[in-house]
């Protein structure tokens, strides 16, 4: 299990997340629209998503079913 970073964070990027994870899980380059969370690295501690002001992260089970492609869009970024 995971956090995942929904549609919310696209065009915000707001760097909260980043500044509180414990392990440095999340990502994200120039040319991308979003930050993204490394599923192989997140320790779900949801530190991130306390702290998120625009409440795009969600633990993977609670991940609402219209950002349900944002699961396989996170993984996708760290598998290029």
């Amino acid at each position: 299990m995971t956090y995942v970073i929904a549609e919310p964070c696209i065009g915000v990027k707001d760097a909260s997340c980043v500044e509180v994870c414990p392990v440095d899980c999340i990502h994200s380059d120039d040319e991308a629209e979003q930050y993204y969370i490394d599923p192989d690295e997140c320790i779900d501690c949801g530190v991130c998503a306390e702290v998120c002001p625009v409440e795009a992260i969600f633990f993977e089970d609670d991940l609402p079913e219209q950002w349900a492609d944002f699961l396989r869009i996170n993984r996708e970024y760290f598998q290029k």
